[in-house]
């Protein structure tokens, strides 16, 4: 068994009492985190030394956040994807037409295409489905049957994709075809006993290992390429949705919560909701830009 890393070193970033903050994804042409709060319908962006944020209102269920041209973004909202530029929201392709679901976390690949997935708003099993934008602008759908569509991640050589589908209890992988988009042979990688917490959000860090979000656990959990937890951080809230690394050097780890859980609908205080950061003591990697470098 590894020796496993405890990272003492958290810091509240900010507390938005997020109704269900989400999809930390570091903004280097601005220098901000950009976030969202998926429930309360608000695009976050925050300064990664003071907190400072401006929110934005997108005027619907916002699950996703990606950076797209040279100071835009594409988002995963609603039932479609979509452009918001400044303030303004523009839809550009809708996914379905069922309005018991919505979109949940998607992030973008190491060559440009976003992923995203939906859910069931109810958590409804197998009502969702994870979709693929091409660089192209063409969608299609990867998988179909998904229950609660979350974490995605490319190992550092963009063939495997880490994804987690929040009811199945654990972390899968898939090869990756980095030149067609493609996905095959599905595997599970990893399981997560159910006292731990539900896997949520992911991200991969330089080194290849990956972090997780531990919904209900109270955590974000490290594991090397091998599957074997080597790092936990201890996260003053429960509800721990996702992480992403960030800051100019992409050497430090920022940790989204939700201040409300499944059946709740209103803010239950504390630190649930808030935007936490860590030393991880290791560096990510950077974003890619959806429609040309900045």
């Amino acid at each position: 068994m590894p020796n496993i890393a405890r990272y003492q070193n958290i810091d509240i970033l900010i507390n938005l009492h997020a109704r269900l903050g989400e999809g930390p994804r570091w903004d280097h042409r601005r220098g901000l985190l950009a976030w969202v709060d998926i429930l309360g319908g608000h695009v976050h962006l925050t300064d990664p030394d003071s907190g400072v944020t401006t929110s934005v209102p997108v005027g619907a269920d916002v699950g996703a956040i990606a950076l797209y041209g040279e100071g835009d973004y594409l988002l995963a909202i609603g039932n479609t994807f979509a452009t918001l530029v400044g303030t303004k929201v523009e839809v550009i392709h809708e996914l379905f037409d069922d309005g018991s679901v919505r979109m949940n976390d998607g992030v973008v690949d190491p060559v440009g295409r976003f992923v995203a997935g939906s859910m069931a708003r109810d958590s409804s099993p197998q009502m969702g489905s994870l979709y693929q934008r091409d660089t192209d602008g063409s969608v299609r759908t990867l998988i179909k049957g998904v229950t609660i569509s979350n974490g995605l991640a490319w190992s550092t050589s963009g063939e495997l994709m880490y994804y987690v589908d929040s009811g199945r209890d654990g972390i899968d992988v898939m090869n990756y075809d980095l030149e067609t988009g493609s996905v095959s042979g599905r595997r599970r990688w990893v399981d997560v006993p159910e006292g731990d917490g539900i896997p949520d959000g992911i991200a991969i860090d330089s080194e290849g290992c990956l972090w997780v979000a531990l919904w209900g656990g109270g955590k974000v959990r490290r594991y090397d390429p091998d599957g074997r937890v080597i790092g936990e951080v201890d996260v003053p809230a429960t509800r721990v949705s996702a992480c992403g690394f960030g800051g100019p050097d992409l050497d430090r780890l920022f940790i989204t919560t939700a201040a409300v859980g499944r059946g709740q609908s209103v803010d239950d205080g504390g630190l649930d909701g808030a935007l936490f950061v860590v030393d991880p003591g290791c560096r990510g990697t950077e974003s890619m830009v959806i429609g040309g470098l900045a």
